[in-house]
């Protein structure tokens, strides 16, 4: 995935009562040291005093002369079904020429409008340029699905096009988890430091830990020592911020912190979600924190401490 932050929002409202039945024909609305840290390259600048923030990308289905067609539309919760999509370009042929970013062709990232069920997935290609995997998601409800890749073209940028996904089932609201600083996952513990800023570069620091031990032996997962996610809650807006430095560089410890620069499009409230591996298995853990400005006066406080536990 192309280093740095991206940001994508779209709207959503949601229309379903407690315990309702969520039916696969009903229609859905848009889902929503003292070392200076090294900084990767990002998708939005800081904005200057005064200044509004770049657009944000991915609002569409459609962008850059490319379009995400999302051929698996509906899915039934709890039950694996081939999600199958592909990217077309603006004579709707299918591309199937991709840059490698971090390890893969294309990342894809699912995410319920709840902001409680998260899944970042590789898909596999096949020569006609239709993407596949298979995906069980848990719980009934509306989706959103974003596709992160780059286009194998001189000058091309990096693009994330999202679209809906409906997951039929039993149906039944869930809050969001309050602000929480400490997640618990598989019996790893992880602490958060730092806050996001809106307009603003801040560093989280994440601290990994198993049965009271500091974890110094991470892994390298997609040529990283951790990814972080950023989902803000209401609309769904996309960060996604990688590590300052990388595995065998000379100066980025194998945990147990891993270091992230990230600058949040507004003030919200968002949820984090920390991918890292540790003898061989992927681990997920999932934070709430509050982004507000500096008339909030909030926006440098460490999140309250409580458990919040995500699987990958």
């Amino acid at each position: 995935m192309h280093a740095g932050l991206k940001i994508t929002a779209f709207a959503a409202a949601l229309a379903a009562t407690f315990g309702t039945a969520y039916g696969v024909g009903q229609g859905i609305g848009p889902v929503t040291g003292e070392k200076a840290p090294v900084r990767h390259d990002t998708h939005m600048e800081e904005s200057a005093p005064g200044q509004e923030s770049p657009p944000a990308g991915g609002l569409q289905i459609a962008e850059g002369g490319y379009r995400l067609d999302l051929r698996t539309t509906r899915l039934a919760a709890g039950r694996t079904t081939d999600l199958r999509f592909a990217v077309l370009d603006d004579d709707g042929r299918a591309l199937t020429a991709y840059r490698r970013e971090h390890d893969k062709e294309l990342h894809l990232i699912v995410a319920s409008r709840d902001l409680n069920t998260f899944r970042h997935v590789h898909p596999s290609r096949a020569a006609d340029g239709t993407w596949s995997i298979p995906l069980s998601l848990p719980r009934a409800g509306d989706y959103r699905v974003f596709a992160d890749f780059t286009p194998e073209k001189k000058g091309a940028a990096n693009l994330t096009l999202g679209a809906d996904l409906a997951v039929s089932g039993s149906y039944a609201p869930q809050h969001l988890p309050t602000p929480n600083g400490t997640a618990t996952t598989d019996g790893y513990e992880v602490k958060l430091a730092g806050a996001l800023r809106p307009g603003a570069a801040r560093e989280l620091k994440l601290t990994v830990s198993r049965a009271g031990r500091p974890v110094t032996d991470l892994q390298p997962y997609l040529g990283a020592y951790g990814h972080l996610v950023a989902l803000r809650s209401g609309d769904l807006a996309y960060l996604h911020v990688h590590p300052n430095g990388e595995p065998g560089d000379g100066t980025t410890d194998a945990g147990p912190a891993i270091s992230f620069t990230a600058t949040a499009p507004s003030a919200g409230t968002y949820r984090l979600f920390l991918d890292f591996r540790h003898e061989g298995k992927v681990h997920t853990a999932a934070f709430t924190v509050r982004a507000q400005g500096a008339s909030g006066g909030t926006a440098e406080e460490t999140p309250h401490e409580s458990s919040g536990a995500h699987g990958h």
